[in-house]
């Protein structure tokens, strides 16, 4: 049961950070494009990445984690755990706005196709807003795997 729940926690992790990456790139990339055509094409696959791939795996993550951590002995209050799961919610807390910016993203580029005309500024803001809550995330998530690895004490 263990190695089972273990292989899962961890394909989960590797579909949450790839997803996270895959998709944060081709966002970047579509930006600089400044083409509302690719963008809005772009930001529509996104935002069904967001919610076929990294929605199930946010799901999975603490499931499979309290019990690999209870199968494995170790308190849920120990240092490096309760820090992992402190991180956890702060890259969510993060990455809900993150997915509200990419849905408002999308549609400003989608009315911008329909009316033939350029971005608008409010997407510029959105997306240096998008840009900036992606950093602590991923940042967060590094921390996460490294505090999985090593199990600091703290």
């Amino acid at each position: 049961m263990y190695l089972a729940l273990k292989l899962v926690h961890i394909l989960s992790s590797t579909v949450l950070f790839g997803t996270g990456l895959g998709t944060a790139f081709s966002m970047w990339r579509a930006n600089a494009s400044r083409d509302p055509r690719l963008i809005a094409a772009v930001a529509r696959n996104v935002a069904i990445a967001d919610w076929v791939f990294t929605t199930p795996a946010v799901v999975v993550q603490p499931i499979t984690g309290i019990a690999l951590a209870k199968l494995a002995g170790f308190p849920l209050t120990s240092d490096w755990l309760e820090l992992s799961i402190g991180l956890y919610f702060f890259i969510g807390a993060c990455w809900i706005p993150v997915v509200w910016l990419q849905l408002r993203m999308r549609d400003l580029a989608q009315a911008a196709v329909t009316e033939g005309a350029p971005l608008p500024p409010r997407y510029s803001r959105y997306y240096r807003a998008w840009f900036a809550l992606g950093w602590p995330a991923f940042t967060g998530v590094i921390g996460i795997f490294t505090l999985m690895v090593f199990k600091p004490p703290l």
